[in-house]
């Protein structure tokens, strides 16, 4: 621990003795004044790490030297003591941003542990958290060994998000342990998937999936007499829900905070429409053909979701008046928050919004945002930033003023990638790199998932022997010629449409408004 300089001052200095002797036994060195403009003056000439302050003293008061204190070194935390109770001193104290607050008499262990809270709580934490982990480090490896039922992967992800958020809020080379651990247990996830998947289409035996969430979380409310907005942020992961919830809670209660299963492919064209229709994508393009785009077609890939909302209250014979909204940019933004009010008119009212799916793409095509978000944890904090200061969190001040039941949710996550795997396909191939369909595909089988009975999955055949082939845990698609730009140009891009727990486990949340 380095030696930490702290200023005292106080007018009964003489008094402390006992506390300064036990603070140098503790490695501390301690400078004493007896009035603030001493301290002030000490402050001019040297950097302390924390000052100690008694309200009460001859000449300027503690409050007044506070406040040149913050002018002098506004980032040194101080810590004031006084004798009074009054709760105007404390309120201005703590308005302006002491460091903590203590009334006399003081024991030398309150002041070491207020020292100790404010320089050295991050060491103390990550000393901690590390530990922590290292002996919960067997028991994920073990889960991961075990992990059968997608109850378990539902718990094992969440484990593997609460220890990403921990660690990465410390300084701990832990960081790399997990990601190593993350990546193993996505290897056995896609094997588990591999393994299921056609079950989990095929038979009553499946977890939620994609085109179950409007019956299971949305229509039983309406049937309550609840208005409910259905909130869908798109390529939303669990560990971005984790980051953005707290800033939920001054509106919300959370009532049900859940995962469920995306659909292969997880893309929008696939899983969000699922969503939307309450049909998997094959019986979306056989009941209402006109309102399936196939991948070869240039129209937008969700252009008819509110059509299709309409089919399912329909196919449920529910005439709940519903609204769609879909906000793409900071305008869109700002006339659903200014026409709010019209939202009342409705039963049910879908928001559908973009941002994350677009950083998601920027981040490839720009430079500047590649570097903005360098990593799984700065792509946190954009999203963060972004709902905390966008039209987004005052939608959500809205609905809860207004008494609306929200249902919070996406229909994809994305993932990091970075391995390239190699596959040949004709001019008709679809340009995704996380999934490909098509006749004429070649590729290494143990690399990818395929399926060439599309039908039998749920999923529309362009031609008659078509194949989709889905990527694996942080693999990506590219083709043999121009391969070098491809693995340079989409290394280490956030993507989505395949096989990993950040694509396909998403959360499902329920909000009540407090």
């Amino acid at each position: 621990m380095n030696k930490k300089l702290i200023l005292w001052a106080d007018d009964e200095i003489d008094l402390l003795k006992p506390h300064i002797l036990f603070l140098h036994s503790k490695g501390y060195e301690v400078v004493t004044v007896t009035n603030g403009r001493d301290a002030l003056d000490a402050l001019q000439q040297q950097n302390f790490d924390l000052v100690i302050l008694d309200e009460n003293m001859p000449g300027i008061s503690g409050l007044e030297t506070l406040q040149q204190i913050k002018i002098l070194q506004p980032n040194v935390p101080v810590i004031m003591i006084t004798k009074s109770e009054e709760e105007n001193i404390m309120n201005q104290a703590i308005g302006s941003k002491i460091a903590d607050y203590l009334i006399k008499p003081v024991n030398p262990m309150q002041i070491l542990l207020s020292i100790k809270k404010n320089l050295h709580s991050d060491a103390l934490v990550t000393e901690k958290v590390e530990g922590d982990y290292r002996q919960e480090f067997m028991a994920i490896s073990d889960q991961i060994g075990q992990a059968r039922s997608i109850e378990d992967w539902y718990q094992l992800y969440n484990t593997l998000v609460r220890w990403e958020l921990t660690l990465s809020s410390t300084d701990t080379g832990m960081t790399e342990m997990l990601k190593m651990q993350k990546s193993e247990a996505n290897a056995a996830f896609c094997k588990m998937v591999r393994r299921n998947y056609e079950q989990w289409i095929t038979t009553p035996d499946h977890p939620l999936r994609s085109n179950e969430v409007f019956k299971t979380h949305v229509l039983p409310l309406l049937d309550k007499g609840e208005k409910v907005c259905f909130v869908l942020i798109d390529n939303f992961r669990l560990d971005q829900w984790k980051v953005v919830s707290p800033l939920l809670s001054d509106y919300f209660n959370i009532e049900r905070d859940e995962l469920y299963t995306a659909i292969l492919p997880t893309t929008t064209q696939y899983a969000r429409n699922a969503i939307f229709s309450g049909l998997m994508p094959i019986d979306i393009e056989r009941m209402f053909p006109d309102l399936w785009v196939d991948e070869d077609e240039e129209e937008g890939k969700n252009v008819n979701e509110a059509p299709l909302i309409k089919t399912l209250l329909d196919r449920y014979r529910r005439n709940y008046r519903f609204s769609y909204h879909k906000v793409n940019d900071a305008a869109t933004g700002e006339r659903l928050v200014q026409q709010f009010a019209d939202l009342d008119n409705y039963d049910l009212n879908v928001l559908v919004f973009n941002f994350v799916d677009m950083l998601s793409h920027a981040r490839t095509e720009s430079k500047m945002i590649r570097e903005l978000a360098n990593s799984d944890e700065a792509y946190r904090s954009l999203t963060k930033s972004w709902f905390q200061n966008s039209y987004a969190i005052e939608a959500f001040k809205l609905m809860a003023e207004r008494g609306f039941k929200v249902v919070l949710t996406t229909d994809h996550g994305t993932i990091r990638v970075d391995n390239a795997v190699k596959v040949i396909g004709d001019k008709a191939t679809n340009t995704n790199l996380r999934y490909k369909v098509g006749k004429n595909l070649s590729y290494n089988s143990k690399q990818v998932y395929d399926i060439k009975q599309p039908q039998r999955f749920g999923l529309p055949a362009p031609n008659v022997s078509s194949t989709y082939i889905f990527a694996l845990n942080r693999d990506f698609m590219a083709y043999p010629n121009n391969y070098n730009y491809y693995v340079q140009y989409y290394n280490d891009t956030f993507q989505h449409g395949g096989i990993s727990l950040e694509e396909m486990l998403v959360p499902l949340v329920t909000l009540t408004r407090k």
